[in-house]
């Protein structure tokens, strides 16, 4: 089995006033549990600007797979400085919690969470309760709320009703 590795990267300065409120901004807007959840989106954003660093001098359908890649999360992108240009906000507006609120499925961004992590939403008619899950283009219009089970109750004649029969 092999060892899971952390997919984000603590701040260097953990207590810079400017970041600490931008995040704090951040956290709030889109209804993040904690400031993880930011770091692992500033990460994903890194990685990628990574590989468009290292594609500026390959081939261009080398280039145009990434951007297909890119365009399928739902990142609109069409040149390499597109790529280069994007930000964790970006990214954020891409998980599931967010297109929920966005669809008018829920209210606000912690009802949404709570949603999710319940498994009261469907993507694709299929569960899904991460609510950083990164929703690809061709699936956004396939988000549903679960709809409730009917139950068949079965009434159970009780002692009362026996006695008005009786009687």
């Amino acid at each position: 089995m092999k060892r899971k590795h952390k997919t984000y990267s603590k701040p260097k300065r953990p207590f810079d006033k400017a970041r600490l409120d931008e995040e704090a901004g951040i956290k709030k807007e889109f209804g993040l549990k904690n400031k993880k959840e930011i770091w692992k989106a500033e990460a994903r954003i890194k990685s990628i600007r990574e590989k468009a660093k290292k594609l500026i001098s390959s081939s261009a359908e080398e280039q145009q797979a990434l951007f297909d890649r890119l365009k399928k999360i739902g990142l609109e992108v069409n040149s390499i400085s597109d790529v280069l240009s994007l930000d964790k906000k970006d990214y954020l507006k891409r998980k599931l919690q967010t297109i929920v609120v966005s669809q008018k499925i829920a209210t606000t961004q912690k009802s949404a969470r709570q949603l999710i992590v319940h498994k009261k939403i469907l993507v694709d008619g299929k569960v899904v309760n991460a609510p950083s899950y990164i929703v690809p283009i061709k699936l956004e219009n396939k988000i549903s709320l679960k709809k409730k089970r009917e139950k068949k109750i079965k009434l159970k004649e009780g002692p009362k009703s026996e006695e008005n029969k009786n009687e």
